[in-house]
């Protein structure tokens, strides 16, 4: 599969689609899984599609729960082989199943205008810099809000102030994401960022 395709905003882009990234286990702080449930439930009162991995487990499977009892829309994206490994959540709305993992991730690119980090473990890490990765190098321009919460991230946010320290990556970085430390911070963030993004001629082909 290609490589997502640079997005260009002809039009001021509408918030319709989050993809949440987050943990398959509910850790140890119950306050983030009712984060999870209070991003769930907000996204669907306001009509925003939450596009997430599918599982119907942990911090992934609270905030879908969330959405979709409000009523709200869902999309799980499963690599194929997962569906045997990770319990899947019944009743979403849209499923999409992918043969890779990175086939995954392009699609949630796809389908999505913003992306949220919520507390997580290995794969949410790795769905975090590969996305910081690709508008770092203008594949996209879409936000991402890392919720910091309780400063559950403060060692992330350290080890990117200690790339940038030591000369491996330009003070820039710190623009590709923006950081809140509360789940009612999140959907302002975005539209915030959203509408700061530059027009389509200031982004490079």
């Amino acid at each position: 599969m290609d490589l997502p395709i640079r997005c260009d905003h002809m039009n001021r882009p509408q918030l319709t689609a989050v993809c949440v990234f987050c943990g398959s286990r509910d850790g140890i702080n119950p306050n983030f899984v009712n984060a999870s449930i209070a991003l769930g439930q907000e996204c669907a009162q306001r009509d925003i599609r939450v596009v997430y991995g599918g599982a119907g487990v942990g911090m992934m499977g609270a905030v879908a729960k969330a959405a979709l009892d409000e009523g709200g829309a869902v999309t799980g994206i499963v690599p194929k082989f997962l569906t045997e490994m990770e319990p899947q959540l019944d009743g979403l709305t849209d499923v999409r199943l992918t043969e890779t993992m990175h086939e995954r991730k392009i699609l949630m690119y796809k389908m999505s205008d913003a992306f949220v980090i919520m507390p997580g473990g290995i794969g949410t890490l790795d769905e975090t810099m590969e996305i910081l990765t690709w508008r770092q190098l203008q594949v996209h321009d879409k936000p991402v809000i890392i919720a910091n919460l309780e400063g559950y991230w403060d060692p992330f946010l350290d080890l990117m102030e200690h790339v940038i320290g030591e000369g491996y990556a330009g003070e820039n970085v710190r623009d590709l994401y923006r950081t809140v430390s509360t789940v009612e911070e999140i959907l302002p963030a975005i539209s915030e960022d959203l509408a700061a993004l530059p027009t389509p001629s200031k982004i490079k082909p």
